[in-house]
């Protein structure tokens, strides 16, 4: 889908792109799969201020996304592209043979009218999920669990797409968007294709509204804030912090691993890259 420009009418528009959202086919959800979204402005039950930067926004209803693609042998007809606020993706509305409906992710070249499974018996088409023991080698795949029947966790968002290299055994090798290769067992499910929207990582904010629109308030640097508040504030005029870059509980920013999940480190073939 193109992305639209501005005529630089006001200093926000100089800058500001959006997309054209020439591949809706409707602006009205399926309203049994809505429920409520919460919002919490990033504190807990008491008040407390536990994740910084969240507050305000549009008000958002949750999709209810079938990420297990539990229904082998049934065909679905994709009724509607819809848009989705709580994700970077597309959603396809699908109209099942025994009469229920379901929300799943769009992948590139899904279209109204087209014909999806899910399940051992479904071919290598776009949107059909399958056992990653049942896809042939070299595919691209989305939307892939990382324990079998637990639903899919992986390679969600806009564009993502994942390469399936090869199959040792029980496990399959998968290279992700950021670069890793991982081991997964070759009983979870995946599907076929790329996650569409592939132009949302071109859009440009122009605005600091357009991030309030979206409940991301205001960041301030660490450096104009006092000594109390973060390690690297205070100092006489302008300084740039005079130690390494710390977050404002003095843990470091840059380089630092703060991977702690050992149990999981052995299905890491190659860690991503920088």
């Amino acid at each position: 889908m193109p992305i639209k420009s501005f005529r630089p009418i006001t200093p926000t528009l100089r800058f500001q792109t959006k997309l054209v959202n020439d591949d809706l086919t409707t602006d009205k959800p399926h309203k049994p799969l809505l429920a409520v979204k919460p919002r919490t402005g990033g504190r807990n039950n008491t008040g407390g201020m536990k994740i910084r930067h969240q507050g305000g926004g549009h008000k958002q209803k949750l999709r209810l996304i079938d990420f297990k693609r539990e229904k082998f042998g049934i065909p679905g007809t994709v009724a509607t592209i819809e848009y989705d606020p709580n994700r970077s993706s597309r959603i396809a509305l699908i109209h099942y043979a025994d009469g229920e409906k379901r929300y799943i992710i769009q992948p590139v070249g899904l279209k109204v009218g087209q014909k999806i499974m899910s399940g051992p018996d479904a071919d290598i088409l776009v949107g059909n999920a399958l056992p990653l023991r049942l896809i042939p080698t070299g595919t691209i795949v989305h939307n892939i669990e990382l324990r079998p029947g637990k639903g899919a966790q992986m390679a969600r968002s806009a564009g993502a797409q994942v390469n399936l290299i090869a199959k040792e055994g029980d496990y399959a090798l998968l290279k992700l968007p950021s670069s890793e290769t991982r081991r997964v067992l070759v009983d979870c499910m995946a599907t076929i294709g790329q996650v569409g929207n592939t132009d949302h990582e071109n859009v440009t904010i122009g605005k600091a509204g357009r991030n309030r629109w979206k409940g991301i308030r205001p960041a301030n640097r660490g450096v104009s804030m006092n000594p109390v508040d973060h390690p690297h504030g205070g100092g006489e005029g302008k300084t740039s912090g005079g130690r390494h870059p710390v977050t404002p509980w003095g843990q470091p920013t840059r380089g630092y691993k703060t991977r702690n999940n050992k149990r999981t480190d052995v299905f890491i073939v190659n860690r991503r890259q920088k």
